[in-house]
Parts: C-alpha cells; sequence; structure tokens
C-alpha cells in the first residue's frame, strides 16, 4: 500500500503524455501552386485550389505541326477559409477572376506528344494567383 501513491504519479504523468499525443496532430504544409496534380490542393499565393478535371487538353502534340496552339482547361474549386468550396474554370494563360483578384494557369506538363496519351494523374499543372488589394 505505501507504494500506491508512489506509482501513482509515474502512470498519471504517462497518461497525460499519451493523450496529448493523440490530440495534436500537425497537418502537413499545403505545396505550393508550382506542380499540382489533379485532386491535390495548393496554396497558390493567397487562396487555396484544387485541379478537379481536365475538361479539355488540345494542345498541339510537340511532334506535330500545327494551326492551332489549342488550349487546356480545369474545373477548379476554391476552397474558402470557411471551408465553402466554390467552382470555377481556368484556361491556360488567361487570368480567371477569384476572389480579390486573379489566377492564371500559367502551365501544364507534359507535353502532348503524337501517339502517347497522358493519363490523368501525370498531368501536373502550375498556378499565379495576383491579389487585387
Amino acid at each position: 500500500m505505501q507504494n500506491m501513491p508512489r506509482l501513482a504519479l509515474p502512470a498519471l504523468t504517462a497518461a497525460l503524455m499519451l493523450s496529448a499525443c493523440a490530440t495534436t496532430r500537425e497537418q502537413a504544409p499545403l505545396p505550393d501552386g508550382s506542380n499540382v496534380a489533379l485532386g491535390q490542393r495548393a496554396y497558390v499565393d493567397g487562396p487555396i485550389v484544387q485541379p478537379v478535371k481536365l475538361l479539355e487538353d488540345s494542345r498541339c502534340p510537340m511532334n506535330a505541326r500545327c494551326i492551332w496552339a489549342g488550349r487546356v482547361r480545369l474545373q477548379m474549386v476554391w476552397i474558402r477559409g470557411n471551408g465553402e468550396r466554390q467552382p470555377f474554370e481556368v484556361t491556360l494563360g488567361e487570368p480567371a477572376r477569384l476572389a480579390d483578384g486573379t489566377i492564371t494557369l500559367e502551365s501544364a506538363r507534359p507535353a502532348k506528344r503524337t501517339g502517347d496519351a497522358i493519363r490523368p494523374e501525370d498531368y501536373r499543372f502550375s498556378f499565379r494567383f495576383m491579389g487585387g488589394l
């Protein structure tokens, strides 16, 4: 019985330490907007955005001659501070209104090649946000 108080303090300390570990969970920081995959959230100079669907990739293959350069269009989601998800679209090289400024899809990779299909999971996109204030 005399050992009970001596054992209680270490047991209580261990329980508190373990409960603190269970309740604190650090989230990995979001990537920036320079190399974003479909379905991946990214912090782009202010807003948090997520490309959710490739709507069009009509770019001219790099090993072909084309009359028109083509374009890339994406369905996107802006994840607002309150958790609300607001859909919008972007087209490669064209600024789109978002929040207090504009967001631009600056690049889409990999380059297209004739005869080679690009799998959706292989796409990577770069974005830039220009705030209005």
